[in-house]
C-alpha cells in the first residue's frame, strides 16, 4: 500500500512530492518541544489548491493519515507528523491575492508569513490585527488553524474576529467555500468560524479572506510599571481593565520571566522590580486612558514610566516578545497556555507560586493580563529520551485543575494538540466531548486527518 499510494502521489505531483530522509525528520517536531522521533512517509510541498486536493483523494482512497503543516511553529504539538503519515504542506503557498482597500479585506493563500502581509498592506495603510508573538515566522494558515491570539487581544480580539471566509479542502478532497466578503453574514450554520481553532483536523485551509483595519494615526503611549511581586502586578492589571480602560496591550512578565530576558538581551529591568507590567494604549484617547492606567498604577505601589516614543515602545515590548527564546536557551521548556477571567488574575498567579513552591521547580510565567491568557514555562533539564519528567506533568495537573476551578480553560490561544488531549475531558466533559468527535466523523469520516491530535 506504501509504495502505491507514493507512486500515485508522485505521478499526480511530481517534485511536489519528497521523500528526503533529512527533510522528513525535520517534520516530527515544531516549537512545543515534542518530538515524534518517527519521520513520515513523505512531505507534499503544495503549490496550488489543486495539489492539495490531489493530496487528500490519493490518501483518503487509500486510508493514509494526513498532517496539515504550515511553519512548525505550534506550541501544541498539532503539526507534527509520525511514522505511516503524509505531511502536507501549505509553506509555499503564500501569495496575497487581492487587497480592497475599499472593503477593509484580503484574500491570501495560507502559507505568508504573518508579518510579511503586515509589511505589505502597510504601504496602502492597511492591518492585519492578530499579533502572535510569533508573527514573524507564523503562517496566516497557522494563526488561523489554531485561531492564534498574541499581544493585542485584548483591545482587538484574537483571530477568529479577524477571518470572514476561507476556502477549505475536505479529507475526500473536495473544495469548500465558506463564509463571506460581507461584514455580515448568517446563512446557515457558521462553518467558517467552526474551522476557526480546528488544527488540521477537520479540513485543510488553503485559502482565507481576512479582515483589515486601517492602521492607527495619533499618540501611541507606552507605559512599562515594576511591581514587588508578580500578585500586585496582577492587581494592578485587573484594577486597569475594572477600571472600563481597554489597552491595545496589557503584558506581565513575573520575576523569575524577568530575569531571565534581562540575562538573554543583557538588560537589568529587574532592578526595578520583581514584576513587570507593560501598558500600550492605541487609537483616540490614547493620552487620557494612558494617564489614568498610570496612575491606578502608581496607587497600587507601582513604580512606572510613560512615553510616548514609537521606537521606546516597540523596545520595550521586545523586551516582552524575547521571553520563549531567553527560555529556551535555560534548557527544556514544556510552553503552558492557560487563561481564566481577568478578576482571577491575582489567584492564578498565587497558585503559580504555590505549585513551584510545592514541586521544586521554577515556572517562568508571563501573561496576556488584558485577557487573562497566562503562559507558565516549566523549564528543566533535557531527559535522555527528549521526553517530560513526570514530576513536571503533575505541576502542569495542578496547574490545569486550578484554572478550571476559578472559571478558566486548558489553552487561551496555543491549541490542544497533542499536548493537552488527556484534559480535555475535564473541561468538555462526556457529552460535549462525544458531540464533537462526532462533528470530526462528519468531515473525515475515515479518520484520516491530522490523527491522534485534539481528540
Amino acid at each position: 500500500m506504501t509504495e502505491a499510494v507514493l507512486a500515485a502521489l508522485r505521478a499526480k505531483l511530481g517534485e511536489a512530492l519528497s521523500t528526503d530522509r533529512q527533510a522528513l525528520a525535520e517534520l516530527t517536531r515544531d516549537k512545543s518541544g515534542h518530538d515524534s522521533f518517527s519521520p513520515p512517509l513523505a512531505v507534499v510541498t503544495a503549490r496550488s489548491i489543486a495539489d492539495v486536493q490531489a493530496t487528500m483523494r490519493i490518501a483518503n482512497e487509500h486510508g493514509i493519515p494526513v498532517v496539515p503543516r504550515g511553519a512548525g511553529t505550534g506550541l501544541a504539538g498539532g503539526a507534527i507528523a509520525r511514522s505511516g503519515e503524509i505531511v502536507l504542506s501549505t509553506l509555499v503557498m503564500n501569495r496575497i491575492l487581492e487587497i480592497s482597500a475599499a472593503d477593509e479585506l484580503a484574500v491570501v493563500e495560507p502559507g505568508i508569513i504573518n508579518s510579511d502581509l503586515n509589511a505589505a498592506l502597510a504601504e496602502q495603510g492597511l492591518w492585519f490585527v492578530p499579533d502572535p508573538a510569533s508573527k514573524a515566522i507564523s503562517t496566516v494558515g497557522g494563526n488561523i488553524a489554531t485561531n492564534a491570539g498574541g499581544l493585542l487581544c485584548a483591545k482587538y480580539g484574537v483571530t477568529r474576529e479577524s477571518v470572514l471566509g476561507l476556502k477549505v479542502v475536505l479529507a475526500d478532497g473536495r473544495l469548500l467555500s465558506l463564509g463571506h466578503r460581507s461584514v455580515k453574514g448568517v446563512t446557515g450554520l457558521d462553518l467558517t468560524a467552526l474551522m476557526i481553532g480546528s488544527e488540521g483536523t477537520l479540513g485543510v485551509i488553503v485559502e482565507a479572506t481576512v479582515k483589515l483595519r486601517m492602521l492607527q494615526s495619533g499618540v501611541v503611549a507606552t507605559i512599562a510599571a515594576f511591581f514587588p511581586d508578580v500578585v500586585a502586578a496582577a492587581s494592578a492589571a485587573a484594577a486597569i481593565t475594572a477600571a472600563g480602560l481597554r489597552p491595545a496591550a496589557l503584558e506581565l512578565m513575573d520575576e523569575a520571566a524577568l530575569r531571565a530576558t534581562d540575562a538573554f538581551l543583557g538588560l537589568d529591568l529587574a532592578q526595578r522590580g520583581n514584576t513587570c507590567l507593560l501598558v500600550q494604549t492605541d487609537g483616540a484617547g490614547s493620552a487620557e486612558d494612558a494617564a489614568v492606567a498610570l496612575e491606578i498604577i502608581q496607587s497600587l505601589g507601582g513604580e512606572a514610566d510613560l512615553t510616548t516614543d514609537p521606537a521606546e515602545g516597540e523596545r520595550l515590548f521586545e523586551v516582552r516578545r524575547s521571553f520563549h527564546p531567553a527560555l529556551e536557551a535555560q534548557g527544556t521548556v514544556l510552553i503552558e497556555d492557560v487563561a481564566v477571567p481577568r478578576s482571577a488574575l491575582p489567584e492564578i498567579f498565587a497558585e503559580i507560586t504555590r505549585i513551584a513552591d510545592r514541586y521544586g521547580i521554577t515556572i517562568p510565567t508571563v501573561a496576556h493580563a488584558g485577557d487573562g491568557n497566562l503562559h507558565p514555562n516549566f523549564v528543566f533539564p533535557p531527559t535522555a529520551d527528549g521526553s517530560v519528567p513526570e514530576q513536571i506533568w503533575a505541576a502542569a495537573d495542578e496547574l490545569f485543575v486550578a484554572s478550571l476551578r476559578l472559571g478558566g480553560t486548558l489553552t487561551g490561544e496555543h491549541g490542544v494538540g497533542i499536548l493537552k488531549k488527556r484534559w480535555l475531558r475535564d473541561e468538555l466533559g462526556d457529552d460535549q466531548l462525544e458531540l464533537q468527535r462526532q462533528i470530526k466523523r462528519v468531515f473525515d469520516p475515515r479518520g484520516i486527518l491530522n490523527p491522534g491530535k485534539v481528540f
